[in-house]
Order: C-alpha cells, then sequence, then structure tokens
C-alpha cells in the first residue's frame, strides 16, 4: 500500500513537471525574442532587441507580408515587414518592463510569437551602521544594518562573524529588502574580553558591496534582560521604612530605578551598584501611590542598559496628620438669650492628611469656667450648636486619621463686626471672567497698622438669609487690600460678600454685593421669547435660533418658515385710487368731453349693435293701409298696436305739409304735460289738445322764447280709415310734438337742428311698445335737413330709404 502511494505520487509530479516544461516551450514556439547585452540593466542603459520567426511559422499563403510588431507593455513601438524585427530601447525606468513581439498577417488577429522581461536597476550600496547584540546570557547574537538606496533587482545579503580561534559564522538573506540577521549561536562569558569581528555583504547582477567591519566583545553586545518579580515592604507599615526588591541576571553589576507619584510626570533617578536585587528608599509620602521601574547593566562603562521592567504601583502607609485646619465661624442670635454658632473649616491637603482623614473632633469650651462644655466627632465640615449669649467661648478643631490627630485650631468666639473703626473701606468687587471675582478695600481709617489679618467671607445671596447656604471665605496678610474670588464661584450668581479685619479679639466688617459674569456678554435675566419688528407682511422669512456664552456661539437650530397674514398697508393704493376717481369724474362732468367720448364709443360699437332703419314699405302699418287719394287721418292710438305681420306689404303714403306749423313743446316737469300714471286715456287727452294746438296755433306772445321757431316740414302717416272708432274720432292731421317722436326708427321734423337741446322723454307707451330701446340723454340726435327732391303731394315709402343719419332717394 505504501509503495502503490509512492508511485502514485512520483508520477503526479512528473506529469506536472512536464506540463510546465512544455508550457514554457510551447510560448515561443513560433519565434524567439533576444535581448543584448543582457535582459538585467544599469538604470540609463541601451538594449537591443531582436525578434525572429522560426521556420514555417509565418502567414501562410503570404510570407513576405509577415508584419512583426513590438510592443512595451500594451503600447506599439516598432514594426517591421519580414521574418525578424530589430529595435533599441533606450531610457528605461527602474524595476521590470515587458516586451512582446507579436506576427499580424492579413484578415486575422495578431499572433504572439514570444516575449522577454528586462530589470533595470543599480548595483546596491554600502550597508551602513552595522551593529550586533546578544539578548541576555542565553540569548543569540543578531545583527541589523542599513541597506541604504532600493536597488529594484534581486539581491542578497550575506551575514559573516568571525571570532578567537578562527572560528567563522556566516548567514545569508534573499530577501530584497533585508536589513537583519540572527546568527543563532550564543556567546559565553568565558572570555568577556574575547574581539568579535562583525561584517554584511551586498550582491546582486550589477555588483556587490560590503559594510565596515564591527568589532565587539562579549561585555559590549550582552544586554541584560530586564529585572523582574518586583516587589516592596514596609517595615512595620511606616513609610521611612521602604524596600523595593526585584530579581536580575548574574552577571549585572549595575542597577537604575525611578520612581514617581502616581499623579505626576517627573521620575526620581536613584543608581545603585552591585545592589542584589533589593534598595531603600527614604523620601517616599505617607499616603500617596507610587509606580516603580528597574533597569540593569552587566558593567560599568561598556555593555548597553537593559529595558525598564514593568511598572509597579504601590501605596505608602499613612502617617500622622500635619498641619492645622483653617476654620472659620458665623455667629446668629437667636433670641435675648441665646445665639447659634455655626463653625465651618476646610479640608487639609493630601501632604497635611497624609492618609484618609475618618473624622473631626470638635470642642467648645467656656472661657470663664475653664472646663469644656461640648465635644463632638464629625465627618463633615462644619458644625452648628446653640450657647447662651453671656460668656466668653472658644472652640478648637482637629483631625484625625488611622494613626493620629492634627494639631487643634483654637478660635475665640466673639462679635467680628463690632469694632467699628476696624472696618474695612471703600470695598468693591467687580468681575474678572466668568469664575473670578476681584475684592479690594482700604484699611481701616483709624490705626491701620493693628490689623492682623483680612478675611474676605462670600455666599450666594438668598431671600431670608439661609444660614444653610455653604460659606466660603479666603484669609489675606495685612498688607494686602485686594483678593481674588476664584473658588466655588458660579456665572451669573449673586454673591454676598464680607470683608473682615481682624486685631486680636477685635474685629471690623463691611459687606457688598458682587457676582461673576464675562466682560464682552452683559447680564441680563435669560428670555425665551422676543419681538421683531418692521415686517411686512405677504413675505415669507426664514427663522433660527442660537445660543451665546462666552465660549462661543452655538450651532444654528432647526429653521422655520413663517409669512404674516395680516392687512397690507392699504395707504399707498387708497390715496392714487381717490386721486384718480376725482380726475375722471372731473372730466366726465364736462359737456364736451362727453361728446367726444359717445362719438368714440358710437364708432367703436361693434356692428352687431347697430340697428338699421328698416325699409318702411315693409312695415306693417304700409301693408294693412293701402295707398288712397284722400287723406285719411290715422290716430295715433294706431300706431300705438301691435298689428299682425301681413302676407305681402302695402305701401304707404306720407303726405308733405308745406305750410308752417308750430310744435308745442310742453316742459317734462309741467303739471298738463301726460303722466305715466294715467294711462291711455290721459294720453288720448294730451294728443286731441295738441291737434288743436296745430290747427290753431296760439299767438308768439303765448309761447316760450325757445319754442316759437318755425317747424318747416313734419312727415306724418296719412291712411285711409273706413271705420273709425268712437273712442278715436278722425281729425284732418295729428301733428305728434317733436318731444314725443321716436329718436331712433320713426320720423324726426327736417328743422330739428332749430329746436331747443332740452328733449322731452318718451311716453310709457312707447316704452312698452319699444323696450329694447332706450334712449340715452347724452348721445345728441342726428338732424334731418330739409328735403331737397320733388315728388309732389305725394310720398310713398317705397321711394324712401331711412337711414340713422340721413333720408335718401
Amino acid at each position: 500500500m505504501a509503495h502503490t502511494f509512492r508511485g502514485c505520487s512520483l508520477a503526479l509530479i512528473f506529469i506536472i513537471t512536464w506540463l510546465l516544461i512544455k508550457a514554457k516551450i510551447d510560448a515561443c514556439k513560433r519565434g524567439d525574442v533576444t535581448v543584448k547585452p543582457s535582459r538585467v540593466i544599469l538604470l540609463g542603459s541601451t538594449v537591443n532587441i531582436s525578434c525572429s520567426l522560426k521556420p514555417r511559422q509565418g502567414c501562410l499563403h503570404y510570407s513576405r507580408r509577415n508584419k512583426l510588431i513590438l510592443y512595451k507593455f500594451d503600447r506599439r513601438i516598432n514594426f517591421h515587414h519580414g521574418h525578424s524585427l530589430n529595435s533599441q530601447v533606450t531610457s528605461l525606468p527602474l524595476g521590470t518592463t515587458l516586451f512582446v513581439c507579436k506576427l499580424a498577417c492579413i484578415n486575422s488577429d495578431e499572433i504572439q510569437i514570444c516575449g522577454a522581461e528586462i530589470f533595470v536597476g543599480v548595483a546596491p550600496e554600502q550597508p551602513q551602521n552595522l551593529s550586533c547584540i546578544q539578548k541576555g546570557e542565553q540569548g543569540t547574537v543578531a545583527c541589523t544594518w542599513e541597506r541604504g538606496r532600493d536597488t529594484h533587482l534581486y539581491t542578497e545579503y550575506t551575514l559573516q562573524l568571525s571570532g578567537p580561534k578562527n572560528l567563522t559564522w556566516q548567514k545569508q538573506c534573499k530577501d530584497t529588502y533585508c536589513d537583519y540577521l540572527d546568527f543563532g549561536i550564543n556567546l559565553t562569558p568565558e572570555s568577556p574580553e574575547s574581539n568579535f569581528t562583525a561584517k554584511v555583504t551586498a550582491v546582486n547582477s550589477l555588483g556587490s558591496s560590503s559594510s565596515f567591519p564591527s568589532t565587539f566583545t562579549f561585555l559590549d553586545i550582552v544586554r541584560p534582560l530586564p529585572p523582574w518579580d518586583i516587589r516592596i515592604k514596609f517595615q512595620k507599615a511606616s513609610v521611612s521604612r521602604c524596600t523595593l526588591y526585584w530579581r536580575d541576571e548574574g552577571l549585572v553589576l549595575l542597577n537604575r530605578l525611578r520612581y514617581r507619584p502616581s499623579n505626576s510626570r517627573l521620575w526620581n533617578m536613584v543608581n545603585v551598584t552591585k545592589a542584589k536585587g533589593r534598595h531603600d528608599l527614604l523620601d517616599l509620602k505617607p499616603f500617596t501611590e507610587y509606580e516603580f521601574q528597574i533597569s540593569s547593566k552587566l558593567h560599568l562603562y561598556k555593555g548597553s542598559w537593559s529595558n525598564w521592567s514593568e511598572s509597579l504601583r504601590a501605596q505608602t502607609p499613612e502617617e500622622e496628620p500635619t498641619g492645622m485646619l483653617d476654620v472659620w465661624y458665623m455667629k446668629r442670635h437667636i433670641d435675648y438669650s441665646r445665639q447659634q454658632i455655626s463653625l465651618f473649616w476646610k479640608h487639609l491637603s493630601v501632604s497635611e492628611a497624609r492618609g484618609k482623614i475618618l473624622h473631626y473632633q470638635v470642642t467648645l469650651q467656656e472661657l470663664t469656667g475653664g472646663k469644656a462644655m461640648t465635644q463632638n466627632i464629625t465627618g463633615h465640615t462644619s458644625w452648628t450648636t446653640v450657647i447662651p449669649r453671656t460668656g466668653n467661648w472658644a472652640v478648637a478643631v482637629s483631625a484625625a486619621n488611622s494613626k493620629g490627630t492634627s494639631l487643634p485650631t483654637r478660635v475665640n468666639i466673639m462679635n467680628l463686626c463690632e469694632a467699628g473703626l476696624l472696618a474695612p473701606r471703600q470695598v468693591s468687587a467687580n468681575s474678572e471672567g466668568m469664575d473670578n471675582i476681584l475684592v479690594t478695600w482700604q484699611p481701616p481709617s483709624k490705626d491701620p497698622f493693628a490689623v492682623q489679618e483680612y478675611v474676605v467671607e462670600w455666599r450666594e445671596l438668598h431671600p431670608g438669609g439661609d444660614t444653610q447656604v455653604p460659606l466660603n471665605w479666603l484669609r489675606s496678610p495685612p498688607y494686602n487690600v485686594s483678593a481674588l474670588i476664584s473658588e466655588n464661584i458660579k456665572s451669573y450668581v449673586c454673591y454676598e460678600i464680607r470683608v473682615y479685619a481682624l486685631s486680636g479679639d477685635q474685629g471690623g466688617c463691611s459687606s457688598i454685593l458682587g457676582n461673576s459674569k464675562p466682560k464682552e456678554i452683559p447680564y441680563r435675566v435669560s428670555q425665551n421669547s422676543h419681538p421683531i419688528n418692521s415686517l411686512q407682511p405677504r413675505v415669507t422669512y426664514v427663522l433660527w435660533m442660537t445660543a451665546l456664552t462666552a465660549a462661543g456661539e452655538s450651532s444654528h437650530g432647526n429653521e422655520r418658515e413663517f409669512c404674516l397674514q395680516g392687512k397690507a398697508n392699504w395707504t399707498a393704493f387708497v390715496a392714487p385710487s381717490i386721486c384718480i376717481a376725482i380726475i375722471v369724474v372731473g372730466v366726465f362732468s364736462t359737456h364736451y368731453f362727453q361728446q367726444k367720448v359717445f362719438v368714440l364709443l358710437a364708432a367703436l360699437r361693434p356692428q352687431w349693435c347697430s340697428r338699421e332703419i328698416p325699409d318702411p314699405a315693409n312695415s306693417t302699418c304700409a301693408k294693412k293701409y293701402p295707398i288712397a287719394e284722400e287723406k285719411t287721418q290715422l290716430p295715433l292710438d294706431r300706431l300705438l298696436i301691435d298689428w299682425p305681420m301681413p302676407e305681402d306689404p302695402e305701401p304707404l303714403v306720407i303726405s308733405e305739409v308745406l305750410h308752417q306749423v308750430t310744435p308745442v313743446f310742453r316742459h317734462p316737469h309741467c303739471s298738463n304735460w301726460p303722466q305715466r300714471e294715467k294711462g291711455i286715456q290721459g294720453d288720448q287727452a294730451s294728443e286731441k289738445h295738441m291737434m288743436h294746438s296745430a290747427s290753431s296755433p296760439p299767438p308768439p306772445s303765448a309761447l316760450p322764447v325757445e319754442s316759437r321757431q318755425l317747424v318747416d316740414l313734419y312727415k306724418v302717416l296719412e291712411s285711409k280709415d273706413s271705420d273709425p272708432k268712437p273712442e278715436n274720432p278722425a281729425c284732418p292731421w295729428t301733428v305728434l310734438p317733436a318731444g314725443d317722436l321716436p329718436t331712433h326708427d320713426g320720423y324726426l321734423p327736417s328743422n330739428i337742428d332749430d329746436l331747443p337741446s332740452r328733449e322731452v322723454p318718451l311716453a310709457d307707451s312707447l316704452e312698452e311698445l319699444e323696450p329694447q330701446h332706450i334712449s340715452l340723454s347724452v348721445f345728441p340726435s342726428s338732424s334731418l335737413h330739409p328735403l331737397t327732391f320733388s315728388c309732389g303731394d305725394k310720398l310713398t315709402l317705397d321711394q324712401l330709404k331711412m337711414r340713422c343719419d340721413s333720408l335718401m332717394l
């Protein structure tokens, strides 16, 4: 079974090898590409590339038309017709360039013949900075160097080490970017002063280069391992007895230690010789976390330091607190016999506390009796009690940790503002940015040198004087008359500030109000609304908001579009409209302008609005009453009746009255003028009266001046009435007043131009007869001039053609 598997493996390897060889051979089966002088050249060199076809590998029928093409990558650089092609190539870039030769035949694709890669590079530079090191006593020797510039060619590096007794070690690196080699050998300390020499050589197709020899000893190249197993011990839990322990290699002679508090960046350095893995530290601070690191070296002058060890973090033990508490107090009267004392104190610094403060001890004592009245232990930084208003009182406060208690701070309770002569003068408070208030004052007017210290006190101002508000204070020497408040200050908060001047058992005070705010932004109450003026109605606006502080302006909030829908300002429209209306009314009230406008409108009136005068021959009256020789009166009321339309038109005789007749005109408002309320009978009575006036004209003195003009001609209708009705008796002639004649399609007197311009409105009967034709008094009527033709005593309608403006035959 094993023999069978081995045979199959060998057969598979043989097949793969044969396929690879065949593939390589078949790649250039049609021809060859040669490169001279070499396929690996120096940068800037020139090469000759030749491409030739093998026998019978050209085009089948037209071998003399073989076209060989040389490509540089995918770009054509040369071609030639024939069996071979020669080309000279220059200025090739660093790296690898591919050339391919192809055959082009007629009506066929290009066929690849063969190709060649040309490698352009430089000779290796001399390796620099060769150094060797052995990590630890049991490590191996490894060397590093700098290669120089890239050769862009395959380069081999050979590292050689020579030692005593002609010992030689050699190692090669075939990586183009090789700059590190490890011999894999260990130098022993048997002969620590023996010399060793190392050298590295770089070789490629264009040349070689070797580094300068590097000579060293065992102590020079061996770098100890970093110390390990670091620990610290405090004897009797005291920071003054601290020992640091670690482990090292056997040949280490020198150590260096560095340590620092965890919150610091500065290291404390300590060099120790022959420490043998331990060292005592004497300057550590109590209750402080430290970081420790250690490094080692084999020789004082030779060799190199090891890397720093891993860090060790440890906290030193506590010690008894040092320093004294800063205590301040506030006194408030409750009633006539009691007073409230509130004590405040600040935390000790870390260096003063020297441990975790567990509690504070407060002792209240009456100085007169000399015995302690109250003792209290609290974990807070304030304490309040009530004591009598009589007697002298003192208080002492101290801090305690696990190792002891600090020295007590003693304060005598007194009225801090009792001595008015010690009160500071001209106290002022000014903002110094966002979180600072500068308080200034002047010394007391009486004996300013008696002041031992100033105390500046501040707290947030609350209505009602709340005593639970935290109190802050600072102390200032007597020669200072200003203090910068920077602790527990909030922007835009009002503070009550007091300045105390203390002198022994007396004190004076002055107070003022102040706040902290940025200078560039005025203080004001925050608002959630703001009016915007001068906005126009029916205009779209975009609104957004930002917030502004001393640190800068925020980004835009959400945007909102809005448009005011209120009434627009109509003043700009009403005033011009009123002016135009006044001008138009004034112009149209002129009689001359009215005539011109109406003439223009009549000319512009469309054709379908014009009503032509019909042919009188086709009228119903003419068809119903035939022509007769005798003159027969046609009652006026016959004209007001809607006659049926006959089938055949009949001519109507029109007689021309040649004698002068004076028409009777009655003013529209006269009492004897026919009223619209009187009906048909009133109209008949008026007709009779008018006929009488026409046949027997009154004397000229009886007529108005405007009615004394003579009428030359009236056109009247005559017909023969065989059966006159009794209610309409016949008369010789019926004459219609000028005002009662129809003005559009009736018959008018020829001298109408000589009549007065004042027209009489039509009767209601005519309006009812033809309601579709309304005569406007503002339009002047056209004149009918006397007829100049001669037709005898009779004029028939078939001989007369009438239009709106004239009569034509």
